[in-house]
């Protein structure tokens, strides 16, 4: 599909299907898929390394300003990866989907320095134009003059079973009440948080996902980059 629209800005909720959805949107157009809360998970895995606190706001701030974050294409891998994250020089892309790394990335992402930060990495990758842009406040907060911005949801429970079908694919065990309980607690902290909360902005689309296979979303949402390129 030809295009002139510069970037589509994503967001929604964890386990929303966003991420898929965005690469997915992004290898039809042929633009660049950027899932921006890899930068937040990386400063998260950096910071558990390191053994610092991931309470010590302002530990976790210089830290994450001194890091080297970057991300390539995911083509020439063979172990399923969708794009390849470079934290230091260090291939992360599987690191990065650690459970604990799961648990304490809504508490850095809501760190006003560490968001200060990537959201300038992220507009510098919005610049290129031709951009798939994901996240939590891409329309809102990085990019608000996006020509498209979607907003994808699904219940708790439907993203709780996604991520428990993901945990299980990767050799983990974790119970599914167990991660419906941090999908609800993410979903707290990312909606309340004082500093670029998590909600859809105001001209944004809202899709949902639960019930709905891939391709159907994918189907809808390439209509209405059609509509939306054709009144441009």
């Amino acid at each position: 599909m030809t295009t002139n629209l510069s970037l589509i800005a994503i967001d929604g909720p964890a386990a929303s299907g966003k991420s898929t959805i965005g690469r997915l949107l992004a290898n039809q157009l042929g633009y660049l898929f950027l899932d921006t809360g890899f930068m937040y998970r990386a400063v998260t895995l950096a910071a558990l390394r390191a053994g610092i606190d991931v309470m010590d706001e302002t530990a976790v701030t210089a830290l994450a300003a001194q890091l080297t974050i970057d991300v390539t294409s995911g083509e020439g891998w063979t172990d399923g990866r969708h794009y390849t994250a470079w934290l230091n020089g260090e291939d992360v892309t599987w690191a990065l989907r650690q459970p604990e790394v799961d648990r304490n990335v809504s508490q850095v992402s809501g760190y006003p320095g560490v968001r200060q930060d990537m959201v300038r990495r992220q507009r510098e990758f919005g610049r290129r134009g031709r951009v798939v842009m994901v996240g939590r406040d891409i329309g809102t907060v990085v990019i608000p003059d996006a020509p498209l911005k979607l907003y994808i949801i699904a219940t708790p429970e439907e993203r709780a079973r996604r991520r428990w079908q993901d945990r299980q694919a990767q050799g983990y065990t974790n119970n599914y009440d167990a991660i419906l309980a941090d999908v609800q607690r993410r979903d707290t902290i990312d909606g309340t948080r004082t500093h670029s909360p998590m909600r859809p902005a105001a001209d944004a689309i809202v899709i949902d996902t639960t019930g709905r296979t891939i391709e159907e979303v994918v189907a809808e949402i390439l209509a209405i980059v059609h509509d939306v390129t054709y009144t441009l």
